[in-house]
């Protein structure tokens, strides 16, 4: 169950409109990044735990907290976009509209929602729900998790730099903060379920099934030698399964690979080998 407070987590009051930046916002609101993305993540993660309970109230909790950022940006971008965009562009653009296409605005949030937010990145691309991950392997999430909140933060701070409005700054300050201290949970999560289940994931499967010198090997397929320099190709392997070993020039393991010809109903490009006709269609 949830229950909705009226009051915003955080102030989100901009100084003056500016169209345009409304424009920028969206991204961290409906981009790939944005906070509907780890709303939706850390919720769909927590609905479907089935490890240890303090996992599951943990991503709840985050989860829950991600729809009050939501909230926030939304309401940000919908005050940034009040009094636009007519005042805003060359004097001679006199309708909304044409103003709006030529200050830089999202001409949709004149258009479709009335200057407010909407579920799109800054092209207005529909956020899709194809950009959460929730496979059940925690390990495995909560790093997808580190990374969502590593890439919202580098477009945070990008757009704090690309604004001087007072309150809007005051806003990712704010965001800004909670996105550290995500990092650092994820961070503290994952270091968690390492010390129980070791670095890889998943954990559960049979190492002995694997190549097993596959494992160790760091491959060079590129001219030049400078990533043996790496800490990733040299001295103990992280889950402690032995070294790293760098191979200069990788050995090709496969054959050449040959393809039986075409049937003659797929109506392929035959080569020079025999005619295959399969029985019953058009020989």
């Amino acid at each position: 169950m949830f229950i909705h407070m009226k009051e915003l987590q955080f102030r989100a009051k901009p100084e003056k409109p500016d169209p345009v930046y409304a424009r920028k916002l969206q991204e961290v609101l409906g981009g790939q990044y944005g906070e509907m993305s780890v709303m939706m993540q850390y919720l769909f993660q927590g609905f479907n735990c089935r490890a240890d309970r303090k996992y599951r109230d943990m991503l709840l909790d985050i989860g829950t907290e991600e729809i009050g950022h939501v909230e926030m940006l939304s309401t940000m971008i919908a005050q940034l976009l009040d009094g636009a965009p007519a005042d805003q562009v060359d004097e001679a653009a006199k309708d909304p509209l044409i103003a709006a296409a030529l200050g830089g605005m999202n001409p949709q949030h004149a258009i479709v929602s009335g200057l407010g937010a909407t579920p799109t990145d800054s092209n207005g691309y529909p956020w899709n729900s194809k950009y959460i991950i929730a496979s059940g392997n925690l390990l495995a999430d909560f790093r997808a998790n580190l990374n969502a909140e590593s890439q919202g933060l580098v477009q945070v701070v990008r757009l704090y730099e690309q604004t001087t409005d007072p309150g809007v700054r005051d806003m990712l300050s704010f965001m800004i903060a909670r996105d550290i201290l995500h990092q650092n949970q994820w961070l503290a999560a994952i270091e968690e379920i390492e010390a129980m289940e070791g670095p890889i994931a998943p954990a559960s499967f049979p190492r002995e099934r694997s190549v097993e010198e596959a494992t160790r090997q760091f491959m060079n397929f590129s001219v030049g030698e400078e990533s043996r320099e790496g800490r990733w190709a040299n001295g103990p392997l992280p889950d402690g399964t032995g070294n790293f070993e760098y191979v200069a020039n990788p050995a090709a393991y496969g054959d050449v690979p040959v393809l039986n010809p075409p049937a003659k109903h797929q109506h392929s490009t035959l080569g020079t080998g025999p005619y295959v006709v399969n029985e019953g269609i058009g020989k």
